[in-house]
């Protein structure tokens, strides 16, 4: 059965699923996932994890796509006047805030807005600029004594900004971090149910990534990869970011290079791309990579990793922007790679 991506990712990205709730998220993907492998189950930390068998003979060796599906966003700290008081969960800018609408998930769910007292109201420390975290509220519209009847401290917000079509075939909202990778790892799933491969698949869509990597951590301790692809977003190129740390929107993935990524995998899945015609950047990645690769990468006794960059505008905002010929291209080069290798291949692999 063919999955339709568009269709998918839009679902995803309709859907609440913060680091360590994600379990809306999970759901969708589940149903997705469900029709195009052979095995599925959720771990302990609440990672999905899929199992697509190969055609060789058993033990088959293993490969693990790593992608997470959590999603940044707020939790109620506390409740003043009707008013709700709130902090972040995972990295968030508080300048694109003020206006944004949001979704509170209380005993039910409330559609609620982010608001700025006016600055005459605001303790001179709090400047007549962007206001911080601390002086920003949501606006439900209930009465005090009703909101108090819906919302509790720790109740967690998602952002409600519905997903926009925009010219050139480019998608934009929020949570496209990294949801368009989970879509990639789908897409490349759904390729493979129509080829032979030799080689065991693991799909993930690791959990809490943008809390600490939690999902990654612990799903490679239960599959034990031989190797690993982690998919993630990267900055894409805009005005005043235009140096080697940003990258071309719509016009192909990124492999990243450095210490998280086996560089004999790297070169092997360039050539993949080069024989394939399917574009790519080499990004550098000079330390530490901040996603699942690195997580994945020092687990046990190490597992080898490559790491395949969507590039992204305006990340950890409402209007995340990507472009979707990038996320099939992550789909297909992960499936043309995978149903490639031979069962001798990391036997063959050389560090070079």
């Amino acid at each position: 059965m063919t999955i339709d991506l568009l269709p998918h990712l839009k679902q995803m990205l309709s859907a609440p699923g913060l680091s360590g709730y994600e379990d809306p998220v999970r759901e969708i993907v589940r149903d997705a996932w469900e029709l195009l492998s052979d095995e599925i189950s959720v771990s302990r930390t609440g990672s999905l994890h899929a199992l697509k068998r190969g055609d060789g003979p058993d033990p088959c060796p293993r490969v693990m796509l790593s992608a997470h599906m959590d999603a940044i966003g707020l939790m109620v700290t506390g409740i003043a006047d009707g008013f709700l008081r709130f902090t972040q969960i995972g990295g968030i800018d508080p300048r694109i805030l003020p206006g944004q609408m949001v979704t509170v998930h209380g005993r039910r769910d409330l559609p609620g807005m982010v608001v700025m007292p006016p600055a005459h109201l605001l303790p001179p420390e709090a400047g007549s600029g962007v206001a911080a975290l601390p002086y920003l509220l949501i606006e439900t519209g209930l009465r005090a004594n009703e909101v108090d009847k819906v919302v509790r401290v720790g109740d967690v917000v998602s952002f409600a900004q519905e997903p926009v079509d925009l010219a050139g075939g480019a998608l934009a909202g929020h949570t496209l971090d990294n949801r368009v990778s989970v879509a990639a790892v789908t897409h490349c799933l759904d390729i493979l149910s129509r080829r032979k491969h030799a080689w065991d698949v693991w799909a993930v869509a690791s959990s809490q990534e943008e809390v600490g990597l939690t999902g990654a951590f612990t799903s490679p301790v239960e599959i034990r990869p031989d190797f690993a692809i982690a998919i993630d977003v990267t900055f894409a190129r805009s005005i005043g970011s235009s140096d080697w740390r940003s990258f071309p929107l719509g016009s192909g993935v990124t492999l990243a290079w450095g210490p998280n990524i086996h560089p004999a995998l790297y070169d092997e899945i360039a050539a993949t791309a080069n024989e394939l015609d399917i574009p790519f950047t080499r990004e550098p990645a000079p330390g530490m990579t901040g996603t699942d690769a690195y997580a994945i990468q020092v687990v046990q006794s190490g597992i080898p990793c490559l790491l395949i960059g969507i590039p992204l505008r305006y990340m950890h905002t409402p209007v995340e922007t990507v472009s979707l010929k990038d996320v099939r291209r992550a789909g297909r080069l992960m499936a043309e790679f995978i149903s490639a290798l031979p069962l001798d291949f990391m036997q063959t692999l050389e560090w070079k």
